[in-house]
């Protein structure tokens, strides 16, 4: 019998709380342990945590707790998509010499795969970062104002409404290609202060409001 143990992870505590993104990875993983799982198989054990993987120096409690089950059992550790296990190439590498890895939406990866495929990714966001400076310091150059409102600013709801708009379009080619690099909404919130950038109303972005910039996109 196969024997797995479950870990997820979400990357703020509003997901945390509200479950999103837990629902994707609970169906992924039912997908794989329906249609790519041997069989019989049973589960040990699942466990969910809630950090940011950004911060690959945070303390994931409950990814060690699955990693020692899995590994005190001779078990297989069952993540829905890598970056949910970790986003950094040698945090990596270290977890899947400790235990055999599976993830959901890559069934057929080996450990060699896993790691090759991390190292891809991780080039991938660099350059990304990399192109999103560039992106930015281009439309500085052309007279761009990416600044917006400062705070105290006294202007209606719906002046404010229309600047959100134009400021989302303004950074639609910024965010999309963070997005689909797959970043959470924390980590584009950086780079967009990293960059100097600020909202309508002149203050810092955060995971949420990053969130509504997405969706009005």
């Amino acid at each position: 019998m196969i024997k797995y143990v479950i870990y997820r992870r979400v990357s703020t505590a509003q997901q945390g709380a509200s479950g999103l993104g837990l629902e994707a990875q609970e169906r992924d993983i039912d997908i794989f342990l329906n249609q790519y799982s041997g069989q019989p198989y049973t589960i040990l054990g699942t466990f969910t945590e809630v950090v940011t993987g950004k911060d690959t120096g945070a303390v994931k409690e409950e990814r060690q707790k699955a990693i020692d089950l899995a590994r005190r059992n001779k078990a297989v550790l069952l993540v829905a998509k890598l970056d949910r296990l970790s986003r950094d190439v040698a945090d990596i590498a270290t977890v899947i010499k400790t235990v055999d890895v599976k993830v959901a939406c890559m069934p057929h990866a080996d450990k060699f795969q896993l790691h090759l495929y991390a190292a891809l990714a991780e080039q991938e966001r660099e350059f990304i970062s990399q192109r999103t400076k560039q992106a930015l310091a281009a439309a500085k150059a052309r007279g761009v104002k990416l600044g917006g409102k400062r705070a105290g600013h006294k202007a209606s709801n719906e002046a404010v409404k229309k600047q959100a708009d134009e400021r989302a379009e303004k950074l639609r080619g910024i965010v999309k290609p963070l997005v689909a690099a797959g970043m959470t909404t924390r980590e584009i919130a950086d780079e967009l202060n990293r960059a100097g950038l600020r909202t309508v109303r002149g203050n810092e972005y955060q995971s949420m409001t990053v969130s509504r910039l997405i969706k009005r996109l």
